[in-house]
């Protein structure tokens, strides 16, 4: 018989909630504790999950993100004290981290809204200061160009843009802030569920400019504020 050989590291903590492995050992790893994507789940499951992370991570918010409307529902009444944004369909539970850094979460139009939303709470969560600027885009250039300077004096700034999408592009040659794209599924005719303003994106002509998939507000919030908290670190 072999013997079992000790590696002296600690087994990693996992909540099993049955139809969730949660992993409990994210936020020392990473910095960051998981995230609950609502999208599949049903609403006792998303109520469920937060619950278990937030008691794992009493002193800091956890957050649920595209939250549907029965399942905001229900974590306004199992949830005291949840922080829930309806147009950016998120949950957050537990203090929020003091803010390190500023992002500039910059929107071309209201339309662009629930992804800027989600972005903007993400960036929250994970400990930097969100600073949304709505409806700038470039079919009115002077709007843009009339808070340059707010946007140019974040540490990182995340512009979300449908239809041509090309506000990344825009800002891209305005200012040299660590800038991150993302494009929305928003726009008239054959634009393909965003698939346009995502291929008008990665062709930028701007350098610098990085981008994440379709509507992924909440993957850009956690860059953004990741760069930003470094920023301030640095």
């Amino acid at each position: 018989m072999s013997a079992v050989v000790s590696t002296g590291t600690p087994a990693p903590a996992i909540a099993d909630l049955g139809f969730a492995r949660l992993d409990l050992d994210r936020a020392a790893r990473t910095g960051d504790p998981e995230v609950v994507f609502g999208a599949g789940k049903t609403p006792e499951q998303i109520s469920a999950a937060l619950a278990r992370l937030h008691e794992a991570h009493p002193g800091r918010a956890v957050l649920a993100t595209r939250v549907d409307a029965e399942a905001r529902a229900l974590c306004r009444e199992t949830l005291p004290g949840a922080d829930i944004d309806v147009a950016g369909r998120t949950v957050t539970l537990g203090p929020r981290p003091a803010p390190r850094g500023r992002v500039a979460v910059v929107c071309a139009g209201t339309s662009d809204l629930p992804v800027a939303r989600e972005c903007a709470t993400t960036v929250a969560v994970f400990g930097s200061a969100p600073d949304l600027v709505v409806d700038v885009g470039v079919a009115g250039l002077h709007r843009l160009l009339a808070e340059r300077d707010r946007i140019d004096g974040a540490d990182a700034v995340v512009a979300i843009a449908g239809m041509e999408a090309a506000l990344p592009t825009v800002l891209g040659g305005l200012c040299g802030t660590p800038l991150i794209a993302v494009p929305t599924s928003v726009g008239y005719g054959w634009h393909l569920d965003g698939l346009t303003a995502f291929l008008t994106m990665l062709n930028s002509c701007a350098p610098g400019v990085v981008t994440v998939n379709i509507d992924n507000g909440f993957g850009a919030g956690v860059a953004a504020a990741r760069v930003a908290r470094q920023s301030v670190a640095s």
